[in-house]
């Protein structure tokens, strides 16, 4: 079992930047890291994901260029930077991990944590 905590969520206005962490306990991280989110009223999506073992990446057009996932092998972390935020950009951010396609959500979630972007 894989306990996913996430931290670093809050109150940012546009074009500011936050970092997302999610950290693992329980057992080491392996296959896919994601990040995905759902904003007020819809339904819940991908936004990145990272390979654990190879470190290559995934993302969704809309935050391409904006957005950065990245792993920490030795504190078992992964992080979404987050740049030039954007009132769109506002939900609550959940990290996933466990087996499966990048794109798609494996079996492990944290708790989720708030981001909301300002105009």
């Amino acid at each position: 079992q894989v306990q996913l905590v996430e931290s670093g969520g809050g109150l940012v206005q546009a074009g500011g930047s936050l970092r997302l962490s999610c950290a693992a306990s329980g057992r080491t991280f392996s296959n896919y890291v994601r990040w995905f989110r759902q904003p007020p009223g819809k339904e819940r999506e991908f936004v990145a994901g990272i390979s654990w073992s190879s470190g290559i990446r995934f993302y969704i057009d809309s935050v391409k260029g904006r957005f950065t996932i990245s792993r920490d092998n030795a504190k078992n972390t992964v992080y979404l930077q987050m740049n030039s935020l954007k009132p769109e950009d506002t939900a609550i951010y959940y990290c996933n991990a466990g087996p499966g396609l990048v794109r798609e959500a494996g079996p492990y979630w944290g708790q989720g944590t708030q981001v909301t972007v300002s105009s």
